[in-house]
Formats: C-alpha cells, structure tokens, sequence
C-alpha cells in the first residue's frame, strides 16, 4: 500500500550546527515529501542476513566465527567485497590515506556537508560475524531503501568502513586528526606494522593529514552496533540509545609485603603480598558495586614475585580498570579503593602504590539531540528501547570530538562478543537499520 508519509507526524526535530562550537539547535517539527511504500521504510532482514553471510567467508574460522584482523589477506578480500557492494548501489568510492573505505551519495544540495554513518569490518583473532559488520551491513542496507524508494536526501550520504578498528581506532582517530607518527611503529594483530598496513589497503602513512575532517566537513556522524552485551536481550528491549561510550583508565597497583620460606615461617609473622592483594581485589568489586550507577572496576590482571610454590610471596603486580560515563564518578571511585588499600596495607603490613598508566580515554558523550532523534525514530517504528552507556570502544568515541554523533544498539544473543558464538538475530539487525534510516531522515530534514 503507497501511502503519503508525514514525518512531522512524530516528533522529530532538526538539528543545526552552531558555529564553529559545533553545538546543535532544536528546530521544530517538519513535513517530508517523499511518497514510499510501507515496507520501503523499513530494513529486510533477509537481505541483511545474506550480506552477513557472504562477508563471513574472509577469514572464516574453524568455531564459524571470522579472524578477519586488519590488514590480513582475509581483510583485503572482505574490503574488496564491501567496494563492489558500495559500487552496485551507485555510491562514489574512495579509500582516504587512512585506509577508510567511503563510499558517497550526493544529495540534492551537495554543498551542504554530508551525514557519516557506518562502523568496520575487520575483528579481533577468533573474533564473531556482527561486531562492526552489523553496522557496515546496515549501513549499506540504508542505501538500498533509499533507492528502493527513489528518495534524495538533500545533504550528501557517506557510508563508512574504518580501518583496524580493533586494532586502536586507527581509521577514526585518523579521521580526527589523532593518529601520530608513533603509532605507525606500532605492530598490529596481522604482523605489519600500521605503517605497512596502510600502504597494504591503499592508505599512505606519509600523507596521514590528508584523512582529517574539519567539523564542518561534516554535518553529523551515526553509528549502529551489537550491544556486546546482556542487557537489552535480559530486558527484552529492541534497541538501545546509546548516551555514550564510557571513560577508561587503568593503573598498575604495586603490594610490596616481604619474601620468606613458606615452610618455616608462622602464618602469623608473615607480611604476605598476595593475600593482601586478595583483599584489595575483594574490596575493588565490593566497593565498586556498592556505589550508586553504572561504573565498573576490574582486577584482570594478577602477577606475584618470586612465584615459587615455597616462597611467601613478598611482591604483586596488578591490575586496576575502571570505566563510567562520568569522568567524576570515575575519581570518586578512584579515591574509594584507594582509601581501602590504605586500610588493608595497614592491617597486613604491606605498602600499596597506584601508577596510573598513559592509556587513559576520556568518556564520550553522543549529542543530545541526536540522542532524542534516535529515540523518537524507534518510539515512531514500535521498538522498545532503552537509554544506556557503552562500556566497550567505539570509533564513534573518536568522531564525537569533531561532530554531533549517536550510536544505536541491538541486542546480542547472550552478551557474547569478540567470539564466534555471537550472535544478533537478523531480526534485530533490521530493526537497528530501520531505526537508523529513519534518523537519518530525521537528521536530512534541516
């Protein structure tokens, strides 16, 4: 049934970059022209599917997964495959020095700066068939319902693959005018340097500036992806609007007790660095989950000295994580652990120190506004839904220091990511695409 669609009809609003500070106006309600079947404004999942399928085979792996790591022959054959795949949808193609695959659809006001969206297709060893894939399949999904359609967009459309994602955000930090000399050095999952990976994908490390965007060369940026989590499938929600993706820091904590025979000395006299440790371990998951939100702290990492069965342990290395939307809460919970360390190297005769390591990411909120979009799309479409954070890594984390940006998630079948057992039913996948075509819409409409 062709029938007259009204945007208007629900509350979208247009947004408007504000300068050079990038902030975004609300704009009122707007009216779309486009006459489209019902169907038309929503994703197949089959189609989606059968392009999750045909991507799988560079790098299957024996689990049924894909290692499909950046810069390895599996993943010049899966970029050589997403290239026709952008090609057959009429998209203009180009590889930036960054190794970004970009393919672009002009807009009935071409001079206006284009709406990004996408994610990547490389993973990590042993890695799964949906995270980053999803949102290079929806994206090119996007694509083919606006042809389907025959609806023009007055800004231009840029459909996006970043390279080595998985690797440290190569291609978006690139993009955003962050990848340095040093990181070139760098070797990556494949065994070639970024330096040697770039040039292997049609990027040039020497002429790395040339992939910057300048905040105005974009007018916003979305991405869609797998949760990589529990929560929507627990709460059996469709989609998450995803507030942003959370701060990392990370220390190694030093336990320095003293080393001494394990045979002939009393469990009294002892000054044991791995019990106390144990303790403080104990005291980062109790003291983290007491605390009102959504932070979380993890001891993943745990190395005592000198390591002998008969030897009370006088020295441990280990590891502390904590991650939070709120930079401050981050300090907050910081300060608690650490005042805990102070207790228990007291009580066990211990000396605690913290060295906060040079790794830190500040958390990246997504815009507000877009946020609201995402939201109103999916309320629009008769998803459930939920607000949440990110507690993995995105490049979309990189792209909201230089443009509006939103993320949406869908569920993943168990929590399971970054293993071939994840899954994100073809379902879901659609519904994130169709939520995602309709922000993009909203977002065009300024």
């Amino acid at each position: 049934m062709i029938r007259q669609v009204f945007y208007s009809a629900f509350p979208y609003r247009g947004v408007i970059r504000n300068g050079a500070c990038g902030a975004l106006l609300l704009l009122g309600s707007f009216l779309s022209n486009a006459t489209v079947a019902d169907d038309m404004l929503r994703a197949d999942p089959d189609r989606m599917q059968s392009r999750i399928e045909a991507l799988r085979k560079f790098g299957t792996n024996p689990e049924g997964g894909v290692s499909r790591v950046a810069f390895s022959d599996a993943d010049l054959a899966g970029r050589a495959w997403l290239k026709e795949q952008m090609v057959s949808l009429g998209l203009e193609v180009k590889t930036d020095t960054a190794g970004n695959i970009i393919g672009r659809r002009a807009g009935s006001d071409d001079d206006l700066a284009p709406i990004l969206f996408g994610s990547h297709i490389d993973s990590v060893p042993g890695g799964g068939n949906y995270d980053g894939q999803v949102g290079v399949v929806g994206a090119l999904e996007v694509v083919e319902l606006l042809n389907e359609a025959g609806i023009t967009t007055k800004h231009p459309l840029e459909v996006v693959s970043f390279t080595d994602e998985e690797g440290g955000l190569v291609g978006s930090r690139a993009m955003i005018g962050k990848l340095t000399e040093d990181a070139m050095d760098v070797v990556s999952n494949s065994g070639f340097t970024i330096r040697e990976g770039l040039r292997r994908v049609g990027g040039d490390a020497s002429r790395i500036a040339e992939a910057a965007r300048t905040p105005d060369s974009l007018s916003a940026f979305l991405e869609l992806h797998i949760e990589q989590g529990g929560l929507l499938e627990q709460k059996q929600l469709q989609v998450g609007v995803v507030q942003g993706i959370v701060g990392i820091r990370w220390w190694d904590v030093t336990i320095e007790g003293v080393a001494n025979h394990g045979g002939t000395t009393p469990m009294r006299q002892r000054n044991d660095a791995l019990v106390a440790a144990s303790r403080l371990a104990i005291a980062v998951n109790t003291t983290a989950t007491e605390l009102e939100g959504r932070q979380v702290a993890t001891v993943g990492r745990i190395e005592a000295f000198p390591g002998a069965p008969n030897v009370v342990p006088g020295r441990v290395v280990m590891s502390l994580e904590i991650r939070d939307l709120d930079a401050d809460k981050m300090q907050q919970l910081f300060d608690l652990i650490q005042a805990q360390a102070v207790d228990i190297a007291q009580s066990a005769e211990v000396s605690i120190s913290f060295t906060e390591l040079d790794v830190a990411s500040p958390p990246a909120l997504t815009d507000t506004a877009i946020r609201d979009l995402i939201a109103e799309s999916t309320e629009a479409l008769g998803y459930s839904y939920q607000r949440m954070p990110s507690g993995a890594g995105h490049d979309a984390q990189d792209l909201a220091k230089i443009t509006p940006t939103g993320m949406i998630f869908v569920p993943s079948k168990g929590g399971i990511s970054h293993s071939p057992y994840e899954y994100t039913s073809p379902e879901d996948m659609a519904n994130g695409a169709s939520v995602l075509l309709h922000t993009i819409l909203a977002l065009d409409a300024q």
